[in-house]
């Protein structure tokens, strides 16, 4: 999944003011008719909830949105630059570069959200506006304001309810797909999933939005494997569920005929806390993942072993000061009771907590009301052709 991409925007030029008189048969000395500039488009990104990865500004990492176009004779306007309209993820973070340090300036989690990233010049005024009765030929003429470039950086953290975390093949897109009818690649392999999906569980009296987070492995916090690249995505997440499989470490290992009690119990319980020690170790910038709420799983309880073993293991849980529940991803078995309990979580839990500091607003030279205009009279080519028969 392409979830972070340094791209640069910018906004379209205003166009030129221009400068002409008016020539009409019978009507010698009828004055400037020089036409104001249209203003330059606008770069503006907008949320969108059809929208999951940045991968498009790969291939494109450069925006410019069309120039204003000069003014007309006859005190005509020219044409607007069109806005260019960005789509862009629900979740996303985006960042202006600036000197080399990152500035938040976007933060986009509902859907339709819009925001102008970079202002397009506004239009130069044409010498009509420049007429008095002391200077009846005027030559002066406003230029259009310059385009706005910006580096900015997008950067995707996914806004769910719960999030849904786990060693590899643990079936956490099973569950997913059982609880919300999402369509997540599904295998008996480590590392099927390869990028975070979202998917909607709707109830009478609730929705749940849930996130299936690639497989976490040891050492993801230190950037081993792809774990810390996705460990973001649980930064935005009320509510964790930790689904554990009990058979993994034995699986994993060939040895099917170790699936006892015994055997279980410690591979739940091992299991479990790498995924902890990883949550800990990531270096969130607001929010410790630690500190979330979580509610613990043991997943594939239609098989046997496991649910002879079920008893004990929530019972080591409960030693620990956590409670437990039983599913099968598979076979739906327990899901509806987990369902609902996830709903009273997240319903209980606190807003979803993003950046420390609001975006920054950050005010260019055209964004001021009272700036001083500056005439341009140099380029008077034009007018001088114009003026040549009076």
């Amino acid at each position: 999944m392409i979830d972070t991409v340094t791209i640069k925007i910018k906004s379209g030029k205003g166009g030129d003011g221009r400068v002409s008189f008016l020539r009409e048969k019978f009507k010698p000395n009828s004055g400037p008719d020089g036409g104001d500039g249209g203003k330059g488009g606008n770069v503006i990104f907008v949320a969108d909830e059809n929208i999951h990865t940045l991968r498009d500004f790969r291939s494109n990492p450069v925006v410019v949105a069309k120039d204003g176009e000069m003014g007309k004779k006859l005190k005509m306007y020219g044409k607007d630059g069109e806005d260019l309209y960005i789509k862009i993820p629900i979740g996303t973070l985006v960042y202006e570069i600036r000197r080399g340090t990152e500035v938040l300036v976007g933060d986009f989690i509902i859907q339709g959200q819009s925001q102008v990233m970079a202002k397009g010049g506004s239009g130069g005024k044409g010498n009509f506006r420049f007429r008095s009765s002391v200077n009846q030929v005027p030559l002066q003429f406003i230029r259009g304001g310059e385009s706005i470039e910006k580096e900015l950086k997008l950067e995707i953290k996914m806004v769910a309810d719960c999030g849904i975390i786990g060693l590899p093949n643990a079936g956490k897109s099973t569950f997913i797909n059982q609880v919300t009818k999402a369509s997540a690649k599904i295998g008996n392999y480590p590392f099927t999933t390869l990028e975070p999906n979202l998917g909607v569980c709707v109830l009478p009296y609730q929705k749940i939005v849930f996130a299936d987070i690639p497989g976490l492995i040891e050492g993801a916090s230190e950037g081993k494997g792809l774990g810390d690249d996705f460990l973001r995505h649980v930064e935005r997440n009320k509510v964790l569920l930790h689904l554990i499989d009990p058979t993994f470490d034995s699986i994993k290992n060939g040895l099917l005929d170790e699936l006892n009690e015994e055997n279980l119990v410690k591979s739940c319980l091992k299991n479990y806390e790498i995924i902890r020690k990883e949550l800990l170790g990531y270096k969130s910038k607001y929010q410790s993942l630690n500190e979330k709420q979580e509610i613990v799983v043991i997943n594939k309880i239609d098989i046997t072993e496991v649910r002879e073993s079920f008893a004990r293991i929530k019972q080591k849980f409960n030693e620990i000061g956590l409670e437990v529940y039983g599913i099968s991803a598979f076979t739906g078995e327990g899901v509806p009771d987990l369902v609902s309990k996830i709903a009273i979580v997240v319903k209980d839990s606190p807003d979803i907590i993003f950046e420390n500091k609001s975006p920054v607003k950050i005010i260019h030279i055209e964004d001021l009301k009272n700036r001083r205009m500056v005439y341009n009279v140099s380029d008077v080519s034009e007018a001088k052709k114009d003026t040549a028969s009076l």
